[in-house]
Parts: structure tokens; C-alpha cells; sequence
């Protein structure tokens, strides 16, 4: 078998010694292959030492510019240490050496959430949910999204159709909640609101909005918990 997808199968099955040293036999084996060191450091990533990762991606990227999962692997380091600017850069650039999947975009979206430029991150999140419509968190996150564009009918049937792949998503049934609550539909609100509590209990801000439902339908106070 294939020295980097004997790795990939042992990282999987949490074999982190193991994996490490079939890597490790496929670098030796094709020093030239950048492959084989994104997978390295992808493996150095999961197991906490990123500072070696990022230089094994280095190293695919100075064997090949043009390795787009390295750019996308250096993302989500960057994405994990809240460096969002860098993170962007990143998927940005995996994007443009072709990374055409949904993760990257995902992540891309993502990033320019936390940067505060919702109205650009919505073409991202919008085709990662094309590119893999059944993920969940992809249709949530590009939900919260439209929502707090003010796009709250988009927002719901992406909520909606987060529920139907996730029942057990309670963010979404609070968030399907809240913008039912805008579009001043109180009984649709609580009964979503109601599920996101049966899902989690211990959700304080499904709680207090249903609270406020109930002391006085219609409050328009309820659109700035969105989110």
C-alpha cells in the first residue's frame, strides 16, 4: 500500500505513532513529493505541535506553489488561533490555486465572518452549501448569515433545511425561533423555541426569548438575539 494513505488510514484510526512514521518512509521514499508533508504536517496539527506543521507546509509549498490543500491546511491553523486575517489569505489562496471544495469555502466564509464582512462571506457559505448540501453546520452558519444581513426569509428555509438534515440542531431550532419571532409569527417562534429547549435544556437564550414571547407576542426586541 501507498505510504501516504497507510498514514492517512493509521491517523484516522488515531495510530499517531504509527502514522507518523509511514509519512515519515514516503518522504524519505520521494523527497520531492509535497504530498507526503502536507499529510506529515496535517498529522503534526492534530496532535497539537503546529508551529512543525506549518513547517512541513512550508516545505509542500516550496516543492510545488501550487499545492492548494497546504494554503488550506495553514488556514485552519491560523482559523483555530483566531489570526482571521491570515486564515482568509489562506483559504483565499486555495481557492485560487483550486481548491473548488466545500471546506474551503466553508472556512473562507467563515473568516470573513469573524472579520465582520458578513455581505462578502455570504457567496462562500452559499456555495459551500451547493457543494455539499447535507452538511449541517454549513446551512446553519450561512442562515445566521442571511439573517443578520436582514435576509430573514432566506435565513429561515436554511434553517429549516439544517433541521431536516440535524433534528438535534438546537441553535438552529432557536434561530428558526427567533426569525419566526421577527416576522411576528409567535406561535411558529415558540414551538421552535420549545425544541431548541427540549434538545438542550440548558439553553438560556432560547429561554429568554420565549419569555419574552410569552409576556408580549411580538416584541420586537426578540431580533437582536439572532445568533
Amino acid at each position: 500500500m501507498d505510504k501516504n494513505l497507510k498514514g492517512i488510514e493509521l491517523m484516522q484510526a488515531g495510530s499517531w505513532e504509527e502514522a507518523a512514521k509511514a509519512f515519515n518512509d514516503a518522504i524519505e521514499e520521494n523527497p520531492d513529493d509535497p504530498v507526503a508533508y502536507i499529510n506529515f504536517g496535517n498529522l503534526l496539527a492534530a496532535t497539537g505541535d503546529e508551529e512543525r506543521a506549518l513547517k512541513f507546509f512550508g516545505k509542500a509549498l516550496r516543492l510545488d506553489e501550487n499545492a492548494a490543500s497546504a494554503y488550506y491546511s495553514i488556514g485552519t491553523i491560523h482559523y483555530n488561533n483566531q489570526d482571521f486575517e491570515k486564515a482568509k489569505e489562506a483559504f483565499e489562496a486555495a481557492m485560487k490555486k483550486g481548491l473548488d471544495n466545500s471546506d474551503n469555502f466553508f472556512m473562507l466564509g467563515m473568516s470573513l465572518v469573524q472579520l465582520g464582512n458578513n455581505r462578502l462571506a455570504l457567496a462562500y457559505l452559499q456555495r459551500s452549501t451547493e457543494l455539499d448540501p447535507e452538511d449541517p453546520d454549513a446551512r446553519f452558519h450561512y442562515g445566521l448569515c442571511l439573517a443578520e444581513e436582514g435576509l430573514i426569509d432566506h435565513a429561515i428555509l436554511q434553517f429549516e433545511t439544517c433541521i431536516q438534515i440535524d433534528p438535534d440542531h438546537a441553535d438552529a431550532c432557536y434561530n428558526l425561533g427567533v426569525a419566526f419571532a421577527f416576522k411576528e409569527q409567535p406561535e411558529k417562534a415558540l414551538e421552535m423555541l420549545d425544541e431548541a429547549l427540549k434538545i438542550n435544556p440548558g439553553h438560556t437564550m432560547a429561554e429568554e426569548v420565549k419569555n419574552i414571547l410569552t409576556a408580549s407576542m411580538g416584541n420586537s426586541n426578540t431580533e437582536d438575539y439572532i445568533g
